[in-house]
């Protein structure tokens, strides 16, 4: 089995309606999230979390990130299809306009 990466992308709009959300609202969100992690089962290495203040490092110093990167997961898959095939109707998409995911195979370093 390979590992992938998915990659989630929100616009800031979206981040900042679910800061705001009631925890009701916030259960809510999330229901869909958890059926699909319930579709995935064990294909699903890591669920992830969200990911907030970004910083940009380079050789000429450290600045806040400009990605909308918003969250990541970890799946396993034989290929990039299946990978694939497990994100279908992923949440992430309906979740707002602008959403996006992208999917990379994690491959082996050898060292």
């Amino acid at each position: 089995m390979k590992k992938f990466v998915v990659i989630y992308y929100a616009p800031a709009s979206a981040i900042e309606q679910m800061a705001h959300a009631s925890p009701e609202e916030h259960q809510k969100g999330m229901e869909p999230w958890m059926a699909w992690m319930a579709r995935c089962g064990s294909a699903l290495v890591d669920p992830g979390a969200p990911l907030m203040d970004g910083q940009r490092l380079t050789t000429s110093g450290t600045s806040a990130s400009e990605s909308q990167v918003a969250g990541y997961s970890v799946l396993q898959a034989e290929d990039m299809g299946a990978a694939r095939a497990l994100l279908e109707g992923h949440p992430h998409l309906e979740w707002a306009p602008g959403c996006a995911l992208e999917v990379f195979e994690a491959t082996p370093m050898e060292m």
